[in-house]
């Protein structure tokens, strides 16, 4: 069997943004003194007239992205996931989200995966901080082959974008062909008799789970949910009814986060049990990235032994 392609979404990111810088002469790429590890570096050295490096200053950087998407640029503002939707929340929502500018902010380094860092810098709570800014949009990709398009995708939105990338490489799962839509989910297998929904890292693991599931008689279907807000209704309704039950899984607090948007949505139109698979509201901890996925429970095994507690739920 030939091995499992893998590739961090952060450095599909970098090399989204080179592409991008070619295409468009008005696109303008800024960083808070970490270009290396968020891979905007390759853009600097492509187009150094175009980068601009803010420093330690994550407020600064957003309100300055802010001023020059006013004067008409498409802004491109990196940093660690818990420094641009953490640290700069202010400036992103009153300068950015406020006014509808058109700055996309590209947060790597997000979750659990981070690994040794520490708890401090794995973000587990930024989705759900951008989902409260009013006209935000959220992707989340999968993989390295989504990560490009849902860049792609961001630059020709009008409005602003919190794009989540992560530091750790992932399998690709995703087609080269399958087309990017900002607000749709994707199908990824199909099943009849629980649904499991997952974005970003998770998504390879909710594929294997199906898998699991499948070799003990239970037919699992799988949607890649890369865009978090606005969330494909549709999907997750047609889920909800044909299927009878849901399961999430998200390497994010599952307070706030892809659970808690598919749950209100569910609620809302046709209420089924949804169990949510994810950060259970506690800090991360420093660690081997993929040791500690296992520790708080983003398995493939966790995420199967959730689908059949669905189940058990859809029987009562």
């Amino acid at each position: 069997m030939a091995d499992v392609i893998k590739q961090a979404t952060r450095d599909a990111y970098g090399q989204a943004l080179v592409e991008l810088g070619a295409a468009n002469p008005d696109l303008i790429v800024m960083d808070a003194d970490l270009a290396a590890a968020t891979k905007t570096g390759g853009f600097k050295k492509a187009y150094p007239d175009r980068f601009f490096d803010a420093g330690i200053a994550e407020g600064n950087m957003m309100s300055i992205a802010a001023g020059l998407a006013a004067a008409g640029k498409t802004v491109f503002a990196s940093s660690f996931a818990m420094f641009a939707a953490g640290r700069a929340f202010e400036q992103v929502r009153n300068s950015i989200g406020y006014p509808h500018l058109n700055v996309k902010i590209g947060a790597t380094h997000a979750g659990i995966s981070v690994g040794e860092d520490g708890a401090t810098h794995q973000c587990n709570e930024d989705i759900a901080l951008m989902r409260s800014i009013p006209g935000m949009v959220i992707l989340n990709p999968a993989d390295g082959i989504e990560a490009k398009k849902a860049v792609f995708a961001a630059a020709q939105w009008d409005g602003p974008v919190y794009l989540r990338f992560g530091r750790l490489a992932v399998p690709m799962v995703t087609a080269e062909e399958e087309p990017f839509v900002i607000g749709k989910g994707q199908v990824l297998r199909s099943g009849t008799d629980v649904t499991i929904i997952a974005s970003g890292l998770p998504v390879s693991l909710a594929l294997e789970a199906a898998q699991l599931l499948e070799n003990e008689g239970v037919s699992a279907r799988v949607i890649n949910m890369a865009t978090i807000k606005p969330i494909d209704k549709d999907i997750i309704l047609a889920a909800a009814a044909e299927t009878g039950c849901i399961v999430t899984a998200e390497e994010h607090n599952i307070i706030g986060g892809l659970g808690s948007a598919v749950a209100e949505v569910v609620c809302e139109a046709n209420p089924v049990p949804v169990v949510r698979v994810g950060v259970e509201d506690v800090f991360g901890r420093s660690g081997p990235a993929t040791e500690l996925l296992g520790l708080y429970g983003l398995s493939a095994e966790n995420i199967a032994a959730k689908a059949k507690q669905a189940l058990a739920l859809k029987k009562q």
